[in-house]
């Protein structure tokens, strides 16, 4: 960008602004390693001054992701001779990237202190079939219904990809401040799905077209 902008110059034109975009990344997994910011700032602020132009940047899923979990309980569990279902009250419609590009989001046994062998499991939701999952091969001790799993970094695709597929209400959205939370969006219900919808006179009248016309 330092070299294209110097040969728009050359050429006349005023090159005020730089806009960089955005693409700040996650350390989605365990043995992955966040960006650091600080190292790539110390080498890109000196050429950016020698530039002199307004720099615009996004960080956005950098700082919105990982501020976000999904918190999901677990109901039931399916065991296979292949594998074995760990199946929650959560689902793709609440956070579709795992269902919809393979994406990958660790999982966590949230206050489990049981010990001993540990076996591997699909956490899957429990609308769709084979489609519907937040992760796959996850190594957890023996689970039991009832245990809580938090779904990490979702705070940039959770509810802003959220839908009411299967007519499933959207989940309430809390906002945790050290050791107080706060509800910041209610849980929605089938009342809230339901309410933009309307019956045409002629049905709510039980007086269809066609039996107005043989009147």
């Amino acid at each position: 960008m330092v070299e294209l902008i110097a040969l728009l110059r050359r050429d006349g034109h005023n090159m005020r602004i730089l806009n960089l975009g955005g693409g700040f990344g996650i350390a989605y997994a365990e043995d992955q390693q966040p960006m650091n910011v600080a190292r790539l700032a110390s080498r890109m602020i000196p050429l950016l001054h020698e530039l002199k132009v307004r720099v615009i940047f996004e960080p956005g899923r950098a700082i919105s992701g990982p501020a976000g979990f999904l918190l999901t309980r677990l109901e039931y569990i399916k065991t296979g001779e292949a594998r074995n279902f760990a199946i929650v009250d959560g689902a793709m419609n609440d956070l579709i990237r795992p269902s919809l590009y393979s994406a990958y989001h660790r999982i966590l046994l949230n206050g489990s202190t049981r010990r001993g062998r540990r076996l591997n499991y699909d956490v899957v939701g429990p609308i769709c079939e084979s489609g519907d999952f937040l992760g796959k091969d996850r190594i957890f001790p023996p689970l039991a219904p009832g245990d809580l799993f938090l779904v990490c970094d979702t705070g940039a695709y959770g509810m802003v990809m959220a839908s009411n597929y299967n007519s499933r209400p959207r989940p309430a959205e809390v906002l945790v401040k050290g050791n107080r939370h706060f509800l910041i969006r209610r849980r929605e219900t089938l009342d809230d799905l339901l309410e933009p919808e309307q019956v045409p006179d002629f049905l709510a009248n039980n007086n269809s077209p066609k039996t107005r016309r043989s009147h």
